[in-house]
């Protein structure tokens, strides 16, 4: 029987959750929203009303999706554009593969700008649009917006967000809004060559957008990769920008989602409290040894890397996921097989709970990531992919609990464990820089996933102490994440 103050933070939870779905649903009033197929590449179109208005078409980075761009779409419809974005191949819910060489320009650059053109024929074949469109493109895809913006007469502007082209040049493409994250140095610094070149610094406008030639570069205060794709005054940028550029007045300002995100996945997390407090209260788990512990917290993360180093990982239709999860059977098994070795096997009690832990997270917080972030929702041709990485992730959490004693150990070595991990990718990505280099974008999403799901999956071990509930229960979360995530590619289409 749950205690008031359970109860207290199960009202609190859910009250979080309502007030940020409110916050998230809010913008989206009074918009005509609608979904379509070009091709098989699924597009959302957003747009005030059905009168005459340019087009805006919203690109995605690599391994993102419509939903991660929602901040942009949402705040350049309500602004009065019409606006569509869409998965690219590979990514969120289309089903056709990336292919072609990544590493030239004519190989998957040029299928990714043709899928650019294909949506851009659509949209401007919408009734109303006005026959002139700007690219809004993040990450990966500010290089293939800038090179269709060259390519095709009708883009008449572009806002690149975290840019990286060496398609630009000094002349072209004409009416660029280049934004970077104020902690992206790296691609601030290629911003300051870019406007150098034409004789401009970092936060200077030179030319009038829609005017003929015109270029900015800025830095969005207090934000990086992904933060600048919901910080308000950057979006406020990109809408006085394209404004100018296309000819109309603004409608409204930017729409800011992240706070709603934020309290609404917060209460999902803080809910997860008090569900776990229903559960029997567990005995603590087997407890290594300080010598023990650093054996197997160290070893299998170091050991690992060098192992699979040897051998061609490449399985996979999906970019470096294959790699990633032989990576995290290895790690897993090593781990495993120490504890083992030294007697700390755990018991199968609580297996249920992890299943519960894992149909929470899956359900309910990867509902609202589906809806709001990103998508989290697999087509058929990710089942496979998810089934292929479960295996590896769940030996992988399950090392985790071991290591953190289902969450009870101190906190130094629940981050020297998880430290650890981190570390071993990042060998991983050392020792085959060019391959794995996408390996780095996952990082921070592993530690979000601790951040997020491996609290609850605190509660959970903090009040059962199994040990298997927790690693199973974070495993299957860990293995869907990663399987909805990872483009799908096919090197050989």
């Amino acid at each position: 029987m749950m205690t008031r103050a359970m109860i207290a933070t199960a009202v609190l939870a859910v009250m979080a959750m309502a007030v940020g779905l409110f916050g998230l649903a809010a913008p989206r009033a009074g918009l005509s929203i609608s979904t379509a197929q070009v091709g098989q590449t699924p597009v959302t179109v957003m747009r005030p009303s059905d009168a005459e208005a340019p087009v805006v078409v919203i690109a995605h980075g690599f391994a993102g999706s419509r939903q991660l761009m929602a901040g942009w779409q949402l705040s350049l419809a309500r602004a009065g554009f019409i606006t569509v974005s869409f998965d690219f191949e590979g990514h969120g819910r289309n089903p056709v593969a990336m292919s072609g060489d990544v590493t030239r320009i004519d190989g998957t650059t040029r299928l990714l700008m043709e899928e650019v053109g294909r949506v851009t024929d659509f949209a401007l074949r919408l009734p109303g649009a006005v026959p002139q469109v700007a690219l809004v493109g993040h990450s990966m895809a500010s290089d293939v917006v800038v090179r269709q913006a060259l390519a095709d007469p009708r883009v008449v502007a572009v806002v690149g967000l975290s840019v990286f082209s060496g398609a630009i040049t000094p002349d072209a493409p004409q009416n660029l809004l280049i934004l970077n994250g104020a902690w992206e140095s790296a691609l601030r610094a290629e911003a300051v060559r870019v406007m150098a070149e034409i004789g401009a610094q970092e936060g200077e406008t030179i030319g009038t957008p829609g005017a003929g030639f015109a270029r900015r570069a800025a830095a969005v205060p207090m934000v990086e990769h992904v933060g600048i794709l919901y910080a308000p005054s950057g979006i406020a940028e990109g809408i006085d920008w394209l404004s100018a550029s296309l000819g109309v007045p603004a409608l409204a300002g930017p729409v800011s989602l992240g706070p709603w995100i934020i309290l609404t996945l917060f209460g999902v997390v803080l809910l997860a409290r008090p569900l776990a407090a229903t559960l029997p209260l567990g005995a603590a788990p087997w407890h290594p040894d300080r010598r023990v512990f650093w054996m197997l917290a160290v070893g299998p993360a170091l050991v690992t890397p060098l192992i699979l180093a040897l051998f061609d990982t490449r399985f996979l239709p999906v970019l470096v996921a294959d790699y990633l999860a032989l990576h995290l059977a290895l790690y897993g098994a090593l781990v495993m097989a120490g504890a083992a070795w030294v007697g700390g096997v755990p018991k199968a009690r609580g297996w249920i709970w992890g299943v519960g832990l894992a149909l929470y997270g899956i359900i309910v917080f990867g509902g609202i990531m589906d809806r709001h972030v990103g998508s989290f929702v697999p087509h058929a041709g990710r089942i496979a992919v998810i089934a292929a990485i479960l295996p590896g992730a769940v030996l992988a959490m399950l090392a985790d609990a071991v290591l953190s004693e289902a969450t009870r150990a101190a906190l130094w070595r629940r981050v020297v464990a998880r430290g650890m991990f981190l570390i071993s990718l990042g060998v991983a990505v050392a020792l085959d820089f060019e391959r794995l280099f996408f390996l780095v974008i996952i990082l921070p999403v592993i530690v979000l996933f601790y951040l997020s799901f491996g609290m609850m999956g605190r509660f959970l071990g903090r009040r059962t102490g199994s040990v298997v509930a927790v690693g199973l229960g974070l495993g299957l979360i860990l293995g869907w994440a990663l399987g909805v995530t990872f483009p799908m590619f096919d090197p050989g289409s």
